[in-house]
């Protein structure tokens, strides 16, 4: 791990765990260009004391749903319930995937989707279950849509309850049209500067919030917990028997 050159201690974020969710098409052992990209990010993270897993989607059975079992609804299988226990056991939870035709992969959404499904969980505290925990995204591909498909990703993320920081995606798209993919020789990708620094801002920014919320006992609870709103607890609503 570089020194840093002002002399600046080199922070440790041991105790914390991330989670990467690639949601390529290529199923195992396939090379995933996201996957290339992706471990950029991995590699800092565990440099630094966090310990990562990582989940290449397409490779479980992940039924369509918006509950948190679907075999509960019908499904005959349902590896879902297994990752979202492991979503749920890390501070950080990264998105990575691939662009097909201006947008998220097929993949990429079905795991938003069953993230969605499960958003109606609480915490001890009453508040949607994703609250405190920290949310970014990695794009891949040789086609315009980096920003699109983060957006939405992001935008996904906050809505169920992910904190997301600065500058918390990262993505490479080498040129635009058919042509070399991230890992492809040529392309230029692993040592293209500004996806570097991205990968590395988005990274680092990642740890940062997760520590801070770490530390703060995640997000303060008041004026957003759901159970206290269905008890009829409201508050700054008038509600004169909880006054």
């Amino acid at each position: 791990m570089p020194k840093p050159a002002d002399g600046a201690t080199v922070p440790r974020f041991d105790g914390l765990r991330a989670v990467f969710v690639n949601a390529t098409l290529k199923p195992s052992p396939e090379p995933s260009n996201t996957d290339g990209l992706m471990r950029v990010s991995t590699r800092i993270m565990e440099e630094h004391g966090i310990a990562v897993d990582v989940i290449r989607a397409v490779d479980h059975d992940i039924a369509v749903g918006l509950r948190p079992d679907m075999t509960d609804h019908g499904a005959r299988t349902d590896d879902w319930p297994a990752i979202f226990d492991t979503i749920m056991d890390a501070d950080i939870l990264v998105l990575a995937g691939p662009i097909w035709l201006g947008d998220n992969s097929s993949v990429m959404r079905r795991v938003i989707e069953r993230l969605y499904g499960c958003s109606g969980v609480l915490n001890e505290a009453g508040q949607y279950a994703y609250y405190g925990r920290v949310g970014g995204c990695v794009i891949t591909g040789n086609e315009d849509g980096i920003k699109h498909c983060a957006m939405n990703v992001l935008y996904s993320l906050q809505h169920l309850g992910f904190t997301i920081p600065p500058q918390a995606d990262a993505g490479w798209i080498g040129a635009v049209g058919p042509g070399p993919s991230y890992l492809d020789p040529g392309s230029g990708g692993p040592d293209n500067d500004f996806t570097n620094r991205n990968t590395t801002f988005m990274t680092y920014n990642l740890m940062h919030l997760a520590a801070l919320l770490r530390a703060a006992g995640g997000i303060p609870a008041y004026g957003n917990r759901r159970s206290e709103w269905d008890a009829g607890c409201a508050p700054d609503q008038a509600n004169p028997e909880h006054r």
